[in-house]
């Protein structure tokens, strides 16, 4: 089978399927050298980039399906997964232009719906533990950090800044830190990815004081070493403080 022909059955499948004139995008935040990152795809044969996404199947439910997609894309489970807006537009995107830049072939203008609403869900992944995967459709799937991001297709571009806004919205009371950082990391290194989510600094002493303040943190008796100034300790999350924190509104620290 061609690539055109599988391109033309996939999409035959999806109309019989799948729910018609809707799918869901899911905005995949990363963090690795201290840039908060996002998951994203390039079309074949295209210097066009989008979203990991995709459609749902009639007998499916729309959280299963996020999951599925994020599973696909990341060889991951059971992830920090929430959906935070309906993207629903009378016209989103030019639609006869993006299938051109996509190379689509000429028949799937006809096979389309005119209109397509779609689910914005953002998940947290701990970027060290994310097997980058494409679809039949893409010739990559790679991170890209957020404040460099390719021309995108669709209105995704507009998807992760609602995305964002949300990321920050939502700081203190869910579990962002927990889901994004490594398993052993340092204050500092903390810190950042605070910094790099609200998009200003903060202040290191207080920052420090703040957090420490939380008995969210367990200090190990091991340190990060091969720097330029003093080895910080390595810290991990009391995972059941973080979760009382949480249910408590305790985690106001920004």
């Amino acid at each position: 089978m061609t690539y055109t022909e599988h391109l033309i059955a996939y999409y035959k499948k999806v109309a019989s399927e799948c729910i018609s004139g809707v799918s869901l995008d899911c905005v995949i935040f990363g963090f690795h050298d201290t840039k908060l990152k996002v998951l994203l795809l390039r079309w074949k044969d295209t210097k066009e980039w989008s979203l990991p996404g995709g459609f749902i199947y009639k007998a499916e439910s729309v959280d299963a399906a996020a999951e599925r997609v994020l599973h696909e894309r990341t060889g991951l489970n059971q992830l920090f997964l929430q959906q935070f807006h309906l993207f629903g537009d009378a016209v989103r995107y030019d639609q006869n232009d993006t299938l051109r830049r996509q190379k689509m072939p000429d028949l799937l203008f006809g096979i389309c719906p005119d209109r397509t609403i779609t689910m914005g869900y953002y998940a947290l992944v701990d970027y060290t533990k994310v097997t980058p995967t494409a679809d039949f459709l893409s010739d990559e799937c790679v991170w890209c950090d957020v404040s460099d991001l390719p021309s995108m297709l669709y209105d995704h571009r507009q998807i992760i800044d609602v995305a964002l806004k949300t990321l920050r919205l939502q700081l203190n009371w869910q579990p962002i830190g927990l889901n994004l950082m490594p398993e052993k990391f340092t204050i500092p290194e903390l810190q950042r990815l605070y910094e790099t989510v609200l998009g200003r600094p903060l202040d290191a002493r207080n920052f420090h004081k703040k957090i420490t303040g939380l008995s969210i943190l367990t200090r190990l008796n091991e340190r990060r070493t091969g720097g330029a100034h003093k080895s910080p300790y390595l810290y991990h999350f009391d995972r059941v403080n973080y979760e009382k924190a949480l249910i408590n509104g305790n985690l106001i620290f920004v």
